[in-house]
């Protein structure tokens, strides 16, 4: 590894490293020397040539092309960043409350960063009505120098109900934090169920309750979880701060009761005002259901960080700074022309890979054998990594090479990256002969067992099996993020066309139509099928921050055993 300094430095230093000798054969007329390879030779047959042509006309059609793409999500982000409508955030800050945001900023360290994740979440499900980032911000990070997830509801939108997008987002944020023994903090201002919706929301296995049933097992498993009573926390909602190890309440503005005023008043007649009902000094003078009296919001995110500072937890403020590491020799921002809107063309995924990884560094596995997949070994921020990356369909040869690529870094210990951009596994009469089924299993058996942690970035297509052999959302990626230009279906609309009528089915084009529009980054972000939507430039630093993420809460390592391989 080079210690950090300029590129231009290191490259001028690996030029001019000495050679040296070793003897392999005792004095003589006939002496035998063969060459030693020092590390820092090593080191530099690693590094990745650049074949990005930044003059070419493919490369800035891609350009014009990723920036018209990123521009549309940044203006999706911007509006979904402020919430509910206007009249709805100016009277929550009437009310002397801070915004979701503002909340979340006070909470974590300052000048650290926060991992949002699926600040899409629910874009266009709803129409007419707008359900900014679900109505709930989730995301990463550091608090009192530990790695915790947040959970915070936004009450401007929809006065923080759950729609059905909502607890699906309260719910894979828990996932993340239960994969990862992340604690939780959990900022409560929500009316509770969105009762239009309580079919969706209510009864079924992962809906609202399952929010309850994660919290009491990740308490349980010793992931703490601490909340923040801020506004109205009614109905199921009350268990939330109910079932945390501990809980803060602002006084006059936090409320916590199963059932408010008006149900009060039909069931039994009483009549109450909220703050009698469950007020903050209720709770924490009378009932015991909270801990800490706070007297604003303000104060108690100040009393939620002393809690965290008091659990004797891992802590790990930028675990990255404490190890030695060299930026890519590449700029990232290049990455905007790697990829364009056809994505028939071919993508050099190891140009790619050059401005992912310290110092463009790349140990390829097995480059010569099954070439439509690349594997190999990198760091990226100090952290080793294992890089499996689509350069073609699936054959046999490749699935073979990434099955054994994986059980590799299983044995080490080693994280595994997913780049994907692949339509299948190979088909027709000689794939089948050659036993692709059979391969292609393999492979996706290695994906299913693999215990480390898994992060996928899905650059182009994700078709097909193709997704399960990838590392796709049913495999449990610790993280998946996706580019503007990602596309994630069955098949393509033209593949659907030309199936249908090879079976002598018209192919309806208001269906075609659809199937374009559901491949879509949004469409699927939308739903949580990523965490989020990200510019290529930033892959790197989201991929840094789910590694510390995955590896600054979990201290024991979990052994993989791999299901039965068909040979």
């Amino acid at each position: 590894m080079f210690a950090p300094g300029s590129s231009r430095a290191v490259r001028s230093a690996i030029h001019h490293l000495p050679r040296r000798t070793w003897s392999t054969a005792p004095p003589g007329p006939k002496r035998t020397v063969s060459t030693y390879t020092s590390p820092h030779q090593a080191a530099q047959i690693s590094i990745l040539p650049s074949t990005l042509d930044t003059t070419s006309t493919t490369y800035r059609d891609n350009v014009a092309s990723m920036t018209s793409l990123t521009q549309r999500l940044s203006h999706l982000h911007a509006e979904a960043i402020k919430g509910g409508p206007e009249k709805a955030r100016q009277k929550h800050l009437q009310r002397g409350k801070m915004l979701v945001r503002d909340r979340v900023t006070a909470l974590i360290d300052p000048g650290t960063s926060f991992l949002e994740l699926s600040a899409l979440a629910g874009n266009g499900m709803y129409e007419p009505e707008e359900i900014a980032a679900g109505g709930i911000v989730t995301g990463i990070g550091t608090v009192e120098g530990v790695m915790c997830v947040v959970v915070a509801n936004d009450s401007t939108v929809k006065g923080g109900t759950y729609y059905p997008i909502t607890v699906r987002k309260h719910l894979r944020a828990q996932a993340i934090a239960a994969e990862n023994h992340l604690p939780c903090i959990y900022l409560v201002d929500s009316g509770g169920a969105n009762l239009p919706h309580q079919a969706d929301v209510f009864p079924d296995r992962e809906h609202f309750g399952r929010i309850f049933y994660n919290q009491a097992r990740m308490s349980g498993a010793g992931i703490p979880q601490l909340s923040v009573v801020m506004g109205p926390c009614t109905a199921g909602g009350a268990y939330v701060p109910s079932m945390s190890d501990e809980s803060v309440i602002v006084q006059d503005q936090g409320t916590v009761f199963l059932a408010g005023p008006p149900l009060v008043k039909a069931a039994t007649g009483e009549e109450v005002s909220a703050e009698e009902l469950g007020g903050g000094k209720l709770h924490c003078e009378v009932s015991g259901v909270t801990d800490y009296l706070a007297v604003d919001d303000a104060h108690a995110l100040v009393i939620a960080r002393r809690c965290v500072a008091n659990l004797n937890y891992p802590t790990a403020p930028n675990p990255s700074k404490k190890k030695e590491y060299e930026e890519p020799l590449y700029d990232p921002e290049e990455l905007t022309g790697t990829i364009g809107a056809n994505l028939k063309q071919s993508i050099p995924m190891h140009d790619i890979i050059a401005r992912i990884v310290d110092g463009s560094a790349f140990s390829e596995f097995k480059p010569l054998y099954g070439s439509t997949l690349i594997t190999g070994f990198a760091t990226i921020y100090g952290h080793p990594v294992g890089i499996i990356a689509n350069n073609g369909i699936l054959f046999s040869e490749s699935s073979l090479k990434g099955a054994h690529f994986i059980q590799l870094c299983c044995q080490r210990n080693i994280p595994l990256i997913f780049l994907q951009n692949i339509s299948g596994f190979m088909v027709g009469k000689d794939a089948e002969k050659g036993g692709i089924a059979k391969n292609g299993a393999k492979l996706v058996t290695a994906v299913a067992c693999a215990s480390v942690p898994k992060f996928t970035v899905l650059v182009g297509s994700s078709a097909g099996a193709g997704n399960y052999g990838m590392c796709g959302r049913a495999y449990s990626p610790r993280f998946l993020w996706a580019w503007p230009t990602a596309k994630t279906s069955v098949m393509g609309a033209e593949q659907l066309s030309a199936v249908m009528e090879a079976v002598g089915r018209k192919v309806d084009p208001d269906l075609k139509s659809r199937i374009e529009r559901e491949s879509e980054v949004l469409f699927g972000t939308a739903r949580l099928w990523d965490d989020g939507v990200i510019p290529p430039s930033h892959t790197r630093r989201v991929l840094g921050m789910g590694l510390e993420a995955a590896l600054g809460g979990r201290v024991e390592r979990a052994k993989t055993e791999f299901g039965v391989f068909r040979m």
